[in-house]
């Protein structure tokens, strides 16, 4: 498929196959993901692919840890959620939700599905991505664009991806199951593989604001 196809047709998969993805194809990925502009080409992106037996090791660790008090490296989100983010945050949830049949303050299913996110929602692939602490905003923004390129290089070999800022809070199991060093901060985990076509949660496809909502065209109008 094109770049513009592959893009377009990117989903937060949340229930996948259990269909095998060979080192291969994972390797060829991030390859070509590499490809991803960095500031004086430092390339700070740096990751942990399992599969298999480490996969399921890791998986169950954290399942096991899920719900417990864990603290990110990182702050993701803002303290306090404002518009219009507050109401792109509330409407993606409730859709999600809505999909699956969780209703508001039913809390315990609520957790239940967060918890899928340590199982990698069931992919044949994860994927945990680091960065060295000792670097600056500058490459947590060419890390953005490598992760972009990730998942939109899978996309174009048919395979689906989700990005998973959970796993970034339970750093320090994530780092002592696959021997990460110190001075590498978790940024994320990803999902990959094949989408079940029978979830309802992949149905979900989220909304966009346009360019001409979150852009100021100038100059074309000059005469």
């Amino acid at each position: 498929m094109t770049a513009a196809e592959a893009i377009t047709s990117r989903r937060s998969i949340r229930a996948f196959l259990p269909t095998p993805v060979p080192r291969a194809d994972v390797e060829l990925i991030l390859d070509i993901a590499a490809r991803a502009p960095s500031g004086t080409n430092m390339q700070p992106w740096r990751g942990y692919a399992l599969a298999g037996a480490r996969l399921r090791a890791l998986t169950d660790g954290l399942v096991a840890e899920a719900g417990a008090k864990v603290d990110a490296e990182y702050r993701y989100y803002p303290e306090a959620f404002f518009e219009p983010y507050l109401s792109r945050r509330r409407k993606v949830g409730w859709d999600l939700y809505g999909l699956l049949g969780i209703a508001k303050g039913d809390t315990d299913r609520m957790k239940a599905q967060h918890a899928r996110n340590f199982t990698f929602f069931g992919a044949p692939v994860g994927m945990i991505f680091t960065i060295d602490r000792r670097l600056e905003i500058g490459s947590w923004l060419d890390y953005g664009m490598f992760l972009g390129n990730v998942m939109t290089v899978a996309r174009g070999m048919g395979l689906d991806t989700c990005p998973q800022a959970a796993f970034a809070p339970h750093h320090a199991t994530i780092r002592a199951m696959l021997d990460i060093p110190e001075h590498e901060v978790v940024v994320c985990g990803m999902a990959l593989g094949h989408a079940d076509p029978s979830a309802p949660e992949n149905t979900l496809v989220t909304e966009r604001a346009t360019a001409a909502e979150f852009c100021a065209f100038l100059g074309w109008d000059d005469r």
